[in-house]
């Protein structure tokens, strides 16, 4: 990991948009572009590294550190700051490569093992430095703790500096074995390097440190990369666009409107431009320049179905749903991305017309087919059965909802709610008891903790 390794993470909404659990420190950036241009840029390397890209996800979180972590099962969590800061896709490859370094060697399982190690030696300096303060050494006792303490902590360091080295070593293989060039890696860790030089970090020995020095790994990967087919291979011109486009987009929806404008000016034209000009407008809510930049993008693709989203994204929270809906629609059918399709049904039932309900319960039942961890989907779902009366899978939409959330109590209390209303044994009802079944526990457990 880049940085730091443990977070709580959430799922989120439609379309470029934020959500998190209460408790979670940040917050998922879901984006039906983004997300397909990460599964396109990693796959080679998953595959590489010998798992399946399908059940590999890379998500970016809205967080302004250069960092990237996993955290248990088979996803990579990359930070908006560290593809604001990058400069060109083959460097985030490298991130991401050096990650699924950690997935592959169950670096998150084992961190228990290096806890339980730096524990022993504590539990053992305990024992000793009571028995010397009980035996009337005081001070020698003192010392035993002192000491076991610092050689629990520089083990745990030890052990968290192997698995980086490790992770490091296993991404320039899957960077060479997907025939990746291995320069993007070096030049983000030179990137690292230098704000240990602008933090004052000592460069001589990473001892007391979770990861390496960038100075370490550099010289290490340095004898790597250079000698490797791919080093001087270039990147895939179309992904590198599509680099731009969704750096740019992610600055121009998590950045100040004013940073936007000085780093993409009225003066540059260019298609990343236009993109990132036109969130800062729209987050400043001036919905007629948004859309001037919006149709100059059309004008140069008329049919990309990610400008198409966007279109719909600005007119419907600009408060014309109706407009928003030939837009959405071309691109549900261009691309049949749930969070597009989730964006499409908010504006059909924001249109509060009944004649748009049905296709709106027909396309979000679709989506959350595709893409079940998508709260806002089950809210605008619960929206449509409220509306024709059917309370009880109204209770378990909004159950399934407050679930992702992490919402026990309201989970429960919503799934109990459906079963009053839905024929015990249908698929259902089951579903709801599951839901019911999870969230008693989670709420006992959590009055057990109190």
């Amino acid at each position: 990991m880049i940085a730091r390794w443990f977070r709580l993470a959430a799922v989120a909404v439609a379309s470029l948009a934020l959500l998190a659990r209460p408790a979670a420190a940040q917050q998922i950036l879901r984006d039906a572009e983004t997300e397909a241009f990460m599964a396109d840029m990693s796959g080679p390397l998953v595959q590489a590294a010998g798992m399946e890209p399908r059940n590999v996800q890379v998500l970016v979180i809205n967080d302004p550190d250069i960092n990237a972590f996993v955290a248990g099962g088979q996803y990579v969590w990359v930070h908006s700051g560290l593809i604001a800061a990058a400069d060109n896709m083959n460097q985030v490859q490298g991130v991401v490569a050096h990650e699924l370094g950690h997935i592959e060697g169950g670096h998150v399982i084992r961190y228990g093992e290096g806890m339980k190690e730096a524990t022993g030696i504590t539990l053992l300096s305990l024992v000793l430095g009571a028995a010397a303060i009980a035996a009337g050494g005081a001070e020698a006792g003192m010392g035993i703790l002192g000491m076991g303490q610092q050689a629990a902590m520089g083990k745990f360091l030890a052990f968290s500096r192997a698995q980086e080295s490790s992770a490091d070593l296993a991404g320039a293989r899957y960077l060479s074995k997907a025939g990746v060039s291995g320069k993007g890696s070096l030049e983000f860790f030179k990137k690292l390097q230098n704000q240990e030089y602008r933090l004052a970090i000592p460069q001589d020995n990473s001892y007391g440190r979770t990861h390496p020095l960038s100075g370490e790994r550099i010289q290490v990967l340095r004898e790597v990369y250079t000698v490797d087919p791919a080093w001087d291979k270039p990147v895939d011109p179309k992904l590198e666009a599509r680099f731009e486009r969704i750096k740019a987009k992610l600055v121009g929806f998590v950045s100040e409107p004013t940073q936007t404008l000085q780093k993409y000016p009225e003066s540059d034209q260019s298609i990343p431009a236009h993109y990132a000009r036109a969130y800062a407008w729209h987050k400043s809510a001036y919905p007629d320049k948004a859309l001037a930049e919006v149709d100059a993008l059309l004008s140069a693709a008329p049919h990309d179905p990610y400008f198409l989203e966007l279109k719909g994204q600005v007119l419907l929270e600009s408060g014309k749903p109706a407009d928003a809906i030939p837009p959405l629609r071309e691109a549900v059918q261009l691309t049949n991305q749930p969070l597009i399709a989730t964006l499409l049904g908010h504006a059909l039932i924001a249109t509060e017309n009944d004649a748009n309900f049905a296709e709106a319960e027909k396309v979000l039942r679709n989506a959350i087919a595709r893409d079940r961890e998508n709260p806002f989907a089950w809210y605008q779902l619960g929206v449509v059965y409220e509306h024709r009366g059917d309370i009880p899978r109204a209770a378990l939409a909004t159950a399934e909802r407050y679930s992702m959330m992490g919402q026990d109590q309201m989970a429960l209390r919503s799934a109990d709610a459906a079963m009053q209303g839905l024929k015990p044994g249908t698929v259902d009802y089951l579903r709801a008891q599951d839901i019911a079944m999870v969230s008693r526990a989670a709420v006992e457990q959590k009055r057990k903790k109190k």
